[in-house]
């Protein structure tokens, strides 16, 4: 792990769907925990890396089934919030 999570929490409209279509949410937080950023562009890549260094805000970005999840840490590592992009 690259950085602390804080305490990991998840939308309701994401857990729904997640255990609608069984997608295990915990995988997404351990790959964004990892440095995996999922689909984001180098650009926002290296803003991450950057945030990772200097303690700012880490965004990572999932498509699975043509549904975009996103997992957000916030720059103080207090909390991860784990969400479909809908509810961002």
């Amino acid at each position: 792990m690259l950085f602390s999570l804080g305490q990991v929490v998840v939308t309701r409209n994401c857990l729904n769907y997640a255990q609608e279509h069984g997608i295990n949410l915990t995988e997404l937080v351990e790959r964004h925990a990892n440095g995996d950023d999922g689909d984001l562009c180098k650009a926002d890549q290296a803003l991450n890396d950057l945030a990772i260094q200097s303690e700012g805000r880490v965004f990572s970005s999932y498509t699975i089934n043509a549904v975009k999840f996103y997992v957000i840490t916030e720059w103080d590592r207090s909390y991860t919030t784990v969400m479909l992009a809908e509810d961002y």
